[in-house]
């Protein structure tokens, strides 16, 4: 999914983090975006009008929630590319497809023609958008996302079920496994990259090795 008319850039200056909820992709964000002096932008949460209408019935929202990520995410993916700045992304337009759309409809909760008009349209945007020069995948088995996610205290994520954060984790582990493009996966289950001096050491060791070539 790369737009021939993309400018030369140089070699990774667009990083993007992807994961389950509660993996801790938006505290990696921060963190890189601070290290390595880059702009990070985040995932639409905090002023998303669907999600806790969704969390409390999805069948009824998920269209809607999944369009507003939909064009959401576009049109941050067009306005990092129009910086022509190195840039950290807090999950990308491609999982909003791949992963939680695609597990809508697997589940019911998304009809299928909702589905294929959500699928069009996806297609015809990413047609013009470049792939991450590294994608970060932070894998978490489901404890590790669910006690995450009860740490930062989202009232509407109360109602998320274990079985839904296992779908997802199974359509990840299916995506970045026929991932092409430069990619890096980092367990987090045994790790605490924000609080703990070492391990935050030891991702940025890692990920400043593809990013800039050490050895």
């Amino acid at each position: 999914m790369h737009n021939p008319q993309e400018k030369d850039r140089k070699d990774h200056q667009y990083i993007a983090v992807a994961g389950n909820i509660g993996a801790g992709k938006s505290s990696l964000t921060d963190l890189l975006s601070r290290k390595l002096g880059w702009e990070a932008f985040y995932e639409s949460v905090d002023n998303n009008p669907y999600l806790e209408d969704f969390y409390n019935d999805m069948r009824r929202w998920s269209f809607n929630l999944q369009i507003f990520f939909l064009s959401s995410r576009f049109r941050n993916h067009k306005e990092m590319l129009e910086k022509e700045k190195p840039f950290v992304q807090d999950r990308t337009i491609f999982e909003d497809a791949e992963i939680f759309a695609r597990n809508l409809y697997q589940m019911g909760l998304m009809s299928k023609r909702d589905y294929q008009n959500y699928h069009l349209l996806y297609q015809e945007m990413t047609d013009y958008l470049p792939e991450p020069d590294l994608l970060i995948y932070l894998r978490a088995q489901v404890p590790t996302l669910v006690r995450q996610i009860q740490q930062r205290g989202r009232e509407y994520e109360n109602t998320i079920r274990i079985e839904y954060l296992e779908r997802l984790n199974s359509l990840y582990e299916e995506w970045i496994a026929d991932y092409s493009h430069e990619k890096l996966i980092i367990d987090t289950d045994e790790m605490d990259f924000v609080n703990n001096q070492e391990d935050k050491g030891r991702v940025f060791d890692r990920i400043e090795q593809r990013i800039f070539g050490f050895f």
